[in-house]
């Protein structure tokens, strides 16, 4: 696995060191205390049926969606932002923490990220699950808009409005961040999910073919859009054809993906300009000056930025790093407890 190999090197030394996870619908980071980041891999699960056994776990499991036999189950534990299937998220969780502790008996103090709209039942189910996975508890909980504009640099703790957009797998996430709180949020479970399954029903309806998870994928990276492109591009790709049964080549244009994703992509948009709505008119002054902050997998969407400057008339750039801002900034907090103090966390640092 591509960080499992830094992360083993180094996993003598860690000892029981901090660390935190953004634990997340499509993917889940892990960062070290004194390391960084030292792990990114799917939040997918490869589970024997039989007997619960977990035979694969990451971008290993991922390889195996849709060509499993019938005993066993490639899964995601998570849905929009939350744990859809406590058991196998907890085996995750500890193949994970595994991974960068080589000591069993290790328990790692542990920050882990949800996004602002679970519930309570939701925030202790994952707490839970950290404990169970081998945290040490209590485990604590940042919310993910919190982490993401940490992680983007944005000046959290100063009396300024800072506006952050976390767009995730399962999740939009609209914070307005000042003296180290969320002033006004939003919370969407509309993310990178939505788009994929908005263009697997689009090719069913226009082309009458179905299609599987990672094509899809690779079409919303490849061909999607939220504004109209200079030049417009075209892609074959195979399906199965939902008459015959056999597969199918189709040729998409990137106008037809833009048009299949449309529904979800003003979802989001509409997610910023509510959380705008809320916003204190001293704080909005803020943000019409600073800008918005864009984190997350989903706001590397080609014209995304575009589409939300055109829409709320706001300035809007991308975060340095968009699909490490919430590992980074949970793991910032952790490492500068001094500055950013328990104000961000859901319960204190011991």
């Amino acid at each position: 696995m591509g960080a499992e190999n830094r992360s083993t090197t180094s996993s003598a030394r860690l000892g029981s060191r901090d660390i935190a996870v953004d634990l997340g619908t499509a993917n889940t980071l892990v960062y070290v205390r004194g390391e960084g980041v030292v792990l990114d891999e799917p939040s997918v699960v490869a589970v024997n049926v039989m007997d619960g056994t977990p035979l694969a776990v990451g971008a290993e499991a991922k390889r195996m969606i849709g060509r499993t036999p019938n005993y066993i189950q490639a899964t995601r534990p998570l849905k929009d932002g939350v744990i859809a299937d406590f058991e196998v998220c907890e085996k995750m969780l500890r193949y994970f923490i595994q991974s960068v502790h080589q000591s069993k008996w290790s328990k790692p103090r542990m920050v882990i990220c949800v996004p602002s709209g679970v519930t309570g039942v939701e925030r202790r189910a994952v707490q839970e699950a950290a404990e169970f996975a081998g945290a040490r508890p209590p485990a604590y909980i940042i919310e993910e808009p919190m982490a993401a504009a940490i992680g983007a640099g944005l000046p959290v703790e100063q009396p300024t409005g800072s506006m952050i957009v976390d767009i995730g797998g399962g999740t939009t996430e609209v914070a307005v961040i000042s003296l180290g709180g969320v002033v006004a949020s939003y919370s969407s479970r509309v993310g990178g999910d939505e788009l994929d399954d908005a263009i697997k029903q689009y090719l069913k309806k226009e082309y009458g073919v179905d299609t599987g998870f990672r094509t899809v994928e690779e079409l919303k990276m490849g061909l999607g859009s939220a504004t109209p492109l200079r030049d417009e591009q075209r892609a074959e790709f195979r399906g199965r054809d939902l008459v015959t049964g056999l597969p199918r080549p189709v040729v998409i244009s990137t106008v037809e993906i833009r048009e299949a994703i449309e529904e979800p992509v003003a979802s989001i948009v509409d997610a910023v300009k509510i959380t705008l709505d809320k916003t204190p008119p001293e704080l909005s002054a803020d943000i019409m000056e600073r800008g918005i902050t864009l984190a997350g997998g989903g706001s590397l969407l080609v014209g995304l930025p575009e589409r939300i400057r055109a829409e709320t008339g706001m300035p809007v750039r991308l975060a340095a790093d968009p699909l490490l801002a919430v590992a980074l900034g949970a793991g910032m907090a952790l490492e500068h407890l001094d500055i950013y103090g328990d104000s961000v966390f859901s319960g204190g640092m011991e």
